[in-house]
């Protein structure tokens, strides 16, 4: 068979040399070997292939990202990382670590698609993409890509870029679609190169001598490094070019170029004989490839397409020979038989002859259809040329006659598809489009229906695709048509096919039955229109329709096969479903039955564990109604798991080993079990929650690895001593995990799941990490192992399967065994590696054993009867185990069976811990080790067989079948059970734990019942009969059968035990009097079947409950039903009590009843407990009476679906369950409340949220639901209504109106200044940048733990708005980070030594989609400022908590989406290590524990949790509060850690919890008076800071510092003066206390002598609406909603003063002179207050809304005050405080925004929320309407957003959002504004043109509420709205 390396459509192509010098371009001529190919191909789960182009083996897939294709690639410097880019709708962007197949970074790329995307190799970690109108320059910082559009700017248009190639200093040539080169430096556009092409650059190429760019025009051009050009190649004008040839891709290495053009040619240039290009691959060009043909007698191929080309190609040395092109498009070819003629089909219905031999020359063209002719056929005798039409007919040319028509086929109802010639060329037969065959006689075309005369047909070819010959080319039950052509090679007796999914495949001819086996072979894309053999059969030609690929296959016949064994398998990389097909499986064998019973067992679960919360969540309204009753408390009491009887070993394999210490490890249900063999006790693993499929252990063997059932299922990794998690493994295994295998260094781990795929998933499994994964088959795979020797490599075996993968990157890939002549694939049970890297070995079904070496079966030995279940590998040979019951040691090489042990009850040991079921039980699992060999059996039984030979009996359980009868012994430690397996057995439940008897029964069996006197055992069985059998030996009483259906419960009455209850699902209960035998009563009146019964002490009342939630009562003898009051049941003594319905257990039912049945309880004998099993697999325990909806209860895991049946023993010192179709039998101690040792108790307490409240507080409750939007959203903060000034339409002039036109050279006197300027002397110079020098704020309302000391006290660091700031004590100089686009939540400061000032802090963000919107997490040094790390991340609206770990290496963050998600993170790589949802309310604070780099604690609203880090994977406990009387869970606020695993968490009501691992053991009643906010752990000394709200009082203080174990404290009072100190962070240092307040102050406290000092101040609450800078110092005045007017030093740096006015304050402004201030009040009052002595001079009220702007009059006459009441008053200053208004201006049509007087007092301009500016004059208060008179206004102040002079600062994006504020620089040439999106921008004044140019700076978050100038211009002064901060930026000035 042919063989052919193959990929589906190769788009992006990037070559990339792997050298270690930076590699010159010479190496390719070196080191052929050294050369990578990427592809990537489409289709709906695209992947990437990395390749070595000297082996063609592939090195690394890359998968699961990308959907629907890959756009484009390319390799970085060094060749280390790989960037993709998808065709999915957001044209994602990958960055992969390609060998480890690792995705490193993904970002949405752009709206439209992106044609080329290159990495920068001049700088690292920065990438350019371009495409549709955008170029964009990324930055790769820790997982973050983060993006830049390049600015077009004036140079050059914004279009569409097709290519780019990156050269140093940060310039970047990019090619366009009209032919211009774009240069980019940064990302700016700084050049063009104009017509460098005539039309698109598809291609650029960079190289040491400069670049190469191919175009649409057909011209190579070369440049230089400068871009300046070297030559130019026009390949039209080339020998080889033609009109229309166009260039799609160029390379150029030293004088040689390859060029590609888009007629599939590549050609190669040598630079000095460019006219001479040398054509190395040609092929078809556009439209679909179907005419060909071969030569009869030579290696010729002919093609023709509907390129309009015919192409002869020479098969021998793969070359083009001629080319000749024809009118129309062809559709099929013939040649004849002498090979003179060519015969071309055209899709227009004609048909051409052409001489193959001279020049092509056309011999005769005739046209006598219309419809395209799909095909011909010259007859075998040269004389007839037959050619068939889409128009249903056949005509027949006489070839001599020069092509007359000599005869007509009419017959088919469809387009002839197919045709072929008898030998004699007497007959043709034809297939249509129907499908149907039929024949004719030649030449004149009669139909032939005759069955005789087609007998003895010979065909002389065989082309058609319906017929018995060929039957096996179509799947067994599909009818569909989507095989395109057949030819058979009668010779080699085979025949391949070509079909629509791009296979070729090869099957026997002929081949009758449907569905026959074939080998199939990928490389076309999509449809292979057409395929046949050479003339001498040696190979096969394959053409593509719309790939236009030509391919030639080399045909390799069987006999030939011994000598190429160096062909190996074509490698899959994709499951291909042919194996060898699924055919007749007539030839395969049997499958034995036991197997067959296994490929049956489902797994699947109506609900599984993992749906739990979400079904509670649905089940929310009643929860509520719940919530609001008082639910009873959980027991006191407790079990624990004792033992458990029972071994999975009917469905699972090589799952029992000796650990290290000598101990056994085995699995049932969901419990790992450890077995100490000499104490008969056991040990549990309960990490699991659903059944456990498979155990591996590591090689060290102290390590085992578990995988279970589940929706997403997991994989634990466990330790054996210490019974802890080390890692969990998920995410990438569905429904559950059947087969695990540890490598042989112990480092990786890998699985098989049970989905539809089989899915093989190789792990670091310490790491947790996904190395690599693949469909492994769509039959059970059984087995996985890893290669000892070379852990890349592994087996898989299953259902006739047998696969051997090894790693590529992120995938595998797989190679079938290779079976060759010696049969066919078997299936597989078992595997493992021999003694060498190439030797493997498996156990088949059938009972042999096969021998492996590399992928090729060398011989097999028969080794068991039966199939071979298990097998090991030994130091010196193996052991086998099969299902004839026999052990087998094997030598080394399989040769001989050194020794056989066969399983018998005869050579049983005397201390066997129970009896053998029966002889030779089939053999599961086998392990070695400590002198004796462990053997599983499929009975549920685990041996140990002595190397001399005696057996010892070591555990047992239950076989297949479900178990749901129990009953213990009324005086004995005993039990019996029933089950569906058909046996009843006594297990003795004292410490010996072992069966005592076992009986084999003819029916399963569903319950049982011990008589009074435990003399007696009664069974109920599934045909409707019971026995009753004597309890010790088990031998019959006697017998009934009264019932058809099963018995579902029996019982013995009390006392004497007279009467027997015999309960069945035909919905009676019979009573028998067990002493005469018969039966006496029928209880009738259920209308369902029964469930339970229990009998009252006295013997005479039974109550029943049945299927249909009925609860009745019937008396005794006779079963007449009465009915009693629920009162009356609760008085009634009953004998025992199994009912689950009724008033006294109504809270046994859990709130998602519907989904899941309670299916058993039992009370215990003092009646206080009641134990429920249920669906779920849990086990509960609940106090009795469970009166009153929804019980709390203690609940446990160790069954994994049902609990079938719960009863305590005689004297309630255990509890024993049975586990349904998990067949185990567990053994639970009760713990009484008071003797809990030490050991955790291992109960999770009940699953619902406690209902009562958490506690309230204000403050915790506006940080709880603050909602925080990112900036980008922000709407507008003033109620605007109108049309934004950049849409309105504009007014003409006066001028224009009347059409006066005016002189150029006015006489009028010269315009205004528009603003009077204050600094004339000076030059004026413009500002040219502004630089952030100053930050008054903190954010404290809703933001904690965020002011850190760093340097010893030294610096400070703390963040308001979206900086973070660093301040020094000392000099009070700050220095900030301003590399978050958005408001920053939550800071954080590494402690570790390794990276000290390192500082992570956590953003808002919008929806979690990884690109530049999404929340994210910066991690940065803070005394350089420089990034580090950015962590994108899938909180969506934010990040609200950080931490690192104790080595400092990982970090904690919090999110604040529903699911309050935890991730932790390795910061340094950005890599996520694992993340879970956290809580559904929110979660405050999360911290890592000091000492651990996996413990850490999480706290929020009525929630603390304490998480480990295992692997991957984030395990979670609930705080218990159940030792402590009365405890309740409050809402958590703050957390700190003491030694020994303390764990401090400060509440919502003062009191801080101590916890000792997850268990309450001590509150610290009211350590404040309010919530406790705040905590810290010093790390030096282990003292603990707490701070919270409080009251200042003598005692008390808002700040208190405690020893190690919060026992001791000392409190700081804070002299701030507030009624309350409300702390939201601490931090503590040498000697100090960092303190920050809710009201945005940071202080320091002395530890000696507590004394304060302020360092930073700020507004507390927000906006700070009003703004003054006064008018010759560098102070400026802020007013702001908390009530507060402050003065601030810019040259200090500080606070000077702050004055309270009782009353928000909306503006505030300086008098001329700088003596007086105005404050105007929210409530419509105003102040004016001296500035020496803060006097008030006059106030007044005389609106009842707002006082927006307050301003003073240039001459200090007058004040205006304008108010939302769409007024502005006039007050004359000089006739005193008395403040009387003197008049004010009407008309105003909306509140007042802004105002300014005009430079000689005699004007006021008017903002108004209607986005007009109307002018009034002075003091009169009349409108202005005359635009010429306004327009020769010069100003005093210009803080106006309306006017024309202003119109270009609003932007295009305001949709939404408004430009705010304004003002002009003093110097009348700047202008400054800030907008709601939180920017200040800087213009030029004035700027009349729309969309102005600007520079933009951020900082503040959203609504920027007033700017201002200050003196001078040396500073903007910016206040925020929503960040209650003052920025002061400097200005920078342009030089002179």
């Amino acid at each position: 068979c042919a063989f052919l390396l193959s990929h589906e459509y190769i788009l992006g192509f990037s070559s990339n040399i792997v050298a270690k010098e930076t590699s010159s371009l010479i190496l390719l001529a070196l080191h052929p070997e050294r050369v990578l190919v990427a592809t990537g191909q489409v289709g709906k789960e695209p992947y990437i292939c990395v390749w070595d182009s000297y082996t063609v083996q592939t090195v690394s897939v890359l998968k699961d990202i990308h959907t629907h294709g890959i756009a484009c690639l390319a390799f970085d410097l060094d060749g280390q990382r790989l960037v993709s880019v998808g065709l999915d709708s957001k044209n994602t962007v990958c960055v992969w670590d390609w060998r480890k197949g690792k995705l490193l970074s993904m970002a949405p790329g752009h709206t439209d698609r992106i044609f080329d995307i290159s990495w920068d190799l001049y700088q690292p970690n920065k990438l350019v993409s371009c495409g549709v109108k955008h170029i964009k320059f990324w930055s790769l910082c820790g997982n973050s890509l983060t993006p830049k559009r390049g600015v077009f700017g004036k140079t050059g248009d914004l279009q569409t870029i097709l290519c780019l190639a990156c050269a140093r200093d940060e310039v970047t040539y990019s090619g366009a679609l009209n032919g211009d080169i774009y240069v980019w430096k940064g990302i700016n556009l700084v050049r063009t190169i104009q017509g460098a092409h005539a039309a698109g650059i598809f291609s650029m190429n960079a190289c040491e001598e400069g670049f190469a760019t191919g175009g649409r025009d057909g011209c190579v051009r070369l440049w230089d490094l400068n871009f300046k050009p070297i030559t130019v190649i026009d390949l039209r004008e080339t020998d080889q070019g033609y009109k229309g040839l166009s260039v799609r891709s160029v390379c150029w290495r030293g004088d040689h170029i390859l060029v590609g053009t888009q007629d599939s040619e590549i050609f190669e240039i040598v630079v000095h004989e460019r006219n001479k290009p040398f054509l190395i691959m040609q092929g078809h060009c556009e439209g679909e490839l179907w005419a060909l043909a071969v030569h009869p007698t030579k290696p010729l191929a002919m093609t023709g397409s509907d390129d309009r080309s015919v192409r002869i190609w020479s098969l021998i040395d793969h070359a083009l020979i001629a080319r000749c092109n024809m009118e129309e498009p062809i559709r099929c070819a013939a040649v004849s038989t002498d090979g003179i003629h060519l015969a071309l089909g055209m899709k227009d219905g004609s048909f051409t002859v052409l001489r193959v031999r001279c020049d092509m020359t056309e011999v005769v063209h005739i046209k006598d259809r219309k419809e395209a002719i799909h095909e011909l056929k010259y007859s075998p005798d040269g004389n007839f040329l037959a050619v068939g039409s889409n128009d249903s007919s056949v005509d027949i040319y006489g070839v001599v006659q020069r092509y007359k028509k000599v005869g007509e086929c009419v017959g088919s109802l469809s387009f002839i598809t197919h045709m072929d010639w008898s030998s004699d060329s007497k007959y043709l037969q034809t297939n249509d489009g129907n499908g149907k065959r039929l024949f004719y006689r030649m030449p004149g075309g009669k139909e032939v229906t005759n069955k005789e005369e087609l007998k003895g047909i010979q065909w002389a070819s065989w082309t058609c695709v319906s017929g018995l010959e060929v039957n096996g080319i179509w799947p067994k039950y599909s009818d569909i048509n989507d095989i395109n052509s057949v030819d058979a090679n009668f010779i080699g007796q085979v025949m391949v096919t070509a079909d629509d999914y791009g296979i070729v495949k090869l099957f026997r001819y002929p081949c009758l039955r449907k569905g026959a086996k074939f080998k199939k072979y990928l490389g076309h894309s999509a449809h292979v229109t057409n395929v046949r053999w050479s003339h001498d059969h040696q190979w096969v030609v394959s053409i593509g329709g719309a790939d236009h690929s030509v391919f030639q296959w080399k045909f390799v016949p069987d006999r030939k096969l011994k000598d190429t064994l160096h062909i190996a398998p074509q490698e899959s990389l994709v499951d291909s479903n042919s194996d060898e097909s699924d055919s007749d499986q007539s030839d395969v064998p049997e499958l034995d039955s036991e197997i067959e019973q296994e490929t049956q067992i489902t797994y699947r679960r109506q609900v599984y564990k993992e749906d739990l919360p979400q079904l509670k969540e649905q089940c929310k309204e009643k929860r509520k109604s719940a919530a609001s009753k008082r639910r009873e408390r959980a027991p006191g009491n407790s079990i624990r798991l004792h033992f458990v009887h029972g071994y999975r070993g009917y469905d699972c394999r090589s799952n029992l080993f000796y650990t290290q210490t000598g101990e056994i490890v085995y699995h049932v249900a969901a419990v790992g079990v450890v077995y100490n063999r000499q104490q008969n006790t056991q040990r549990f693993y309960l990490g699991h929650d659903d059944d456990i499929l498979c155990l591996a252990i590591h090689p060290l063997k102290d390590y085992v690895a578990t995988g279970q059932v589940g929706r997403d299922s997991s994989i634990h990794i466990w330790d054996t001593e210490t019974i802890k998690p080390l890692s969990v493994l998920k995410g990438y295994h569905q429904y559950g995990v059947c087969a695990v295998d540890f490598s042989a260094d112990g480092k990786r781990l890998a699985s098989v799941g049970i989905d539809d795929n089989h899915t093989i998933v190789l792990w670091d499994w310490k790491k947790g990490e996904k190395l690599s994964a693949v469909r492994g088959s769509k039959d059970k795979i059984f087995v996985v192992k890893i290669n000892p020797y070379m852990p890349d490599k592994l087996i898989t075996v299953g259902i006739k399967h047998m696969k051997f993968w090894r790693r590529a990157g992120g995938g595998l890939i797989g190679r079938k065994g290779c079976i060759g002549a010696l049969g066919r694939t078997d299936t597989m049970m078992c595997a493992v590696y021999g003694w060498t890297e190439e030797m493997a070995f498996s156990g088949t079904s059938t009972g042999d054993v096969c021998i492996w070496r590399d992928v090729f079966l060398i011989k097999t030995v028969k080794a068991h009867d039966g199939p071979v279940f298990s097998m090991h590998a030994l130091e010196k040979g193996f052991v086998t185990g099969g299902k004839d019951g026999v052990v087998a040691l094997w030598d080394d090489t399989f040769e001989r069976c050194l020794k056989t042990y066969a399983i018998k009850r005869a050579a049983l040991a005397p201390g066997s811990k129970g009896l053998l079921l029966e002889d030779n039980p089939s053999i599961r699992a086998i392990s070695l080790g400590h002198g004796h060999i462990l053997v599983g059996t499929k009975n549920g039984e685990i041996l140990e067989v002595d190397k001399s030979g005696p057996i010892t009996l070591l555990v047992q359980g239950h076989m297949e079948g479900e178990v749901w009868g129990l009953a213990t012994h009324p005086h004995l430690p005993i039990c019996a059970t029933v089950s569906d397996d058909k046996t009843l057995r006594i297990w003795d439940l004292s410490p010996s734990h072992c069966m005592l008897a076992v009986r084999k029964l003819k029916k399963g069996g569903r319950c049982c019942c011990f008589s009074p006197d435990g003399k007696a055992l009664a069974v109920g069985l599934n045909d409707g009969s019971f026995l009753i059998v004597n309890a010790d030996t088990l031998e019959d009483l006697v017998s009934f059968q009264h019932r058809k259906d099963v018995i579902s419960e029996i019982r013995f009455s009390p006392g004497a035990g007279k009467y027997l209850a015999v309960a069945s699902c035909d919905n009676f209960v019979d009573i028998y009097n067990v002493m005469s035998s018969k039966r006496v009563g029928i209880c009738k009146g259920a209308s369902s079947y029964i469930t339970h019964m229990d009998w009252d002490i006295r013997g005479k009342l039974l109550q029943v409950n049945t299927g249909a939630k009925e609860q009745l009562f019937f008396e005794a003898p006779r079963g007449k039903k009465q009915t009693i009051p629920s009162l009356e049941v609760e008085k009634i003594g009953w004998a025992s009590w199994t009912s689950v319905l009724g008033s006294c257990c109504e809270g046994i039912w859990p709130i998602i009843g519907e989904v899941t049945d309670v299916t058993a309880s039992c009370l215990t004998s003092d009646s206080k407990v009641l134990a429920t099993g249920d669906d779920f697999g849990f086990v509960k325990l609940f106090r009795y009476p469970a009166k009153g909806k929804f019980g709390k209860f203690k609940r446990y895991v160790a069954h994994s679906t049902h609990v079938t049946n719960v009863r305590w023993t005689y004297d309630d010192s255990l509890l024993v369950t049975v586990g349904g179709a998990d067949t185990s039998l567990m053994l639970w101690t009760y713990e009484m409340e008071g003797h809990r040792d030490s050991r955790q108790c291992d109960s999770e307490e009940s699953d619902l949220d406690s209902e009562e409240d958490g506690g309230y507080d204000s403050d915790v409750t506006r940080e709880n639901e603050i909602n925080y939007t990112i900036k980008a959203l922000s709407t507008n903060i003033r109620p605007m209504f109108g049309i934004k000034p950049h849409l309105q339409q504009k007014e003409p002039t006066l001028d224009e109106r009347q059409g006066v036109v005016r002189p150029p050279v006015s006489r009028a006197l010269p315009q205004p200044e528009k603003l009077q300027t204050n600094n004339v002397g000076k030059k004026k110079r413009p500002i040219e940048d502004l630089i952030l020098e100053l930050v008054f704020g903190y954010r404290g309302k809703d933001c904690r733990n965020n002011v850190h000391y760093l340097n010893d006290g030294a610096d400070v660091i703390y963040h308001t708005a979206s900086v973070g700031i660093l301040y020094n004590v000392a000099t009070g100089s700050q220095s900030f980070y301003q590399e978050h686009n958005d408001d920053i939540l939550c800071l954080t400061v590494n402690q570790h030594p390794k990276f000290t000032n390192i500082v992570a802090t956590g953003q808002v963000g919008d929806s979690a989609d990884m690109s530049a919107t999404a929340p994210s997490i910066h991690v940065w040094d803070a005394m350089n400022k420089q990034t580090l790390s950015v962590l994108r991340c899938y909180h969506s609206k934010g990040v609200c908590s950080v931490s690192f770990s104790a080595t400092g290496k990982l970090l904690l963050s919090v999110g604040l989406d529903p699911e309050h998600t935890i991730t932790i993170w390795k910061w340094q790589e950005g890599a996520k290590i694992a993340s879970r949802a956290g809580h559904n309310q929110r979660i405050f604070v999360a911290e890592f524990r000091p000492d651990s780099d996996t413990q850490f604690v999480s706290v929020g609203v009525k929630h603390v949790r304490f998480w480990t880090l295992a692997g991957r994977a984030l395990l979670s406990k609930k705080g218990l509060l159940s030792s402590i009387e009365d405890a309740r869970m409050q809402t958590m606020l703050s957390v700190a850690f003491g030694a020994n695993n303390l764990t401090f968490t400060g509440t919502i009501s003062g009191d801080v919890c101590v916890w000792k691992d997850h268990v309450l053991i001590r509150i610290v009643a009211k350590a404040h008076n309010g919530p406790v906010f705040t905590m810290y752990t010093t790390l030096r000394d282990g003292l603990i800071v707490t701070g919270g709200k409080e009251r200042p009082s003598k005692e008390g203080g808002a700040v208190k510092l405690w020893d190690q174990e919060l026992k001791r404290c000392r409190a700081f009072r804070l002299e701030t003066g507030q009624m309350t100190d409300c702390v939201r962070s601490v931090c503590r240092g040498k000697g100090k206390i960092l303190v920050g307040t809710r009201n945005a102050e940071i202080i320091e406290v002395g530890e000696k002598n507590a004394a304060c000092n302020i360092l930073i101040n700020g507004h507390m609450d927000g906006p700070i609406w009003g703004l003054a800078t006064h008018p010759s110092r560098d102070f400026f005045l802020s007013a702001a909603e908390d009530g507060t007017v402050r003065l601030w030093d810019i040259a200090e740096k500080k606070m000077l003063n702050k004055v309270s006015l009782g009353h928000a304050a909306r503006t505030v402004c300086y008098s001329p002179e700088g003596d007086m201030v105005a404050i105007g009040m929210k409530n419509g009052e105003f102040i004016i207050l001296l500035v020496t002595s803060l006097k008030i001079w006059g106030k007044k009220r005389d609106r009842r809304s707002a006082i927006q702007d307050i301003r003073f009059s240039p001459d200090s006459r007058y004040l205006a005050v304008g108010s939302s009441e769409n007024a502005v008053d006039f007050y004359d200053l000089t006739l005193g405080p008395t403040l009387n208004r003197i008049s004010y201006c009407k008309d105003i049509p909306s509140f007042v925004i802004q105002m300014d007087f005009s430079a000689d007092s005699s004007y006021l301009q008017v903002s108004t929320g209607s986005y007009k500016r109307q002018v009034y004059e002075v003091p009169s208060g009349k409108q202005l309407v005359d635009q010429a008179v306004i327009d020769r206004i010069t100003w005093a102040t210009w803080t106006s957003v309306l006017g024309d002079e202003v119109i270009g600062i609003w932007s295009r994006h305001a949709e939404k959002a408004d430009v705010n504020c304004a003002c002009v620089s003093h110097s009348g040439i700047n202008l400054v504004t800030g907008d709601d999106f939180g920017m200040v921008k800087l213009f030029d004044f004035p700027c009349p043109e729309k969309f102005a140019k600007h520079k933009r700076f951020l900082g503040h978050s959203a609504h920027l509420t007033n700017i201002r100038f200050t003196s001078g211009d040396r500073y903007v002064v910016s206040a925020g709205g929503d960040d209650c901060s003052l920025f002061v930026w400097k200005c920078v000035h342009m030089p002179h």
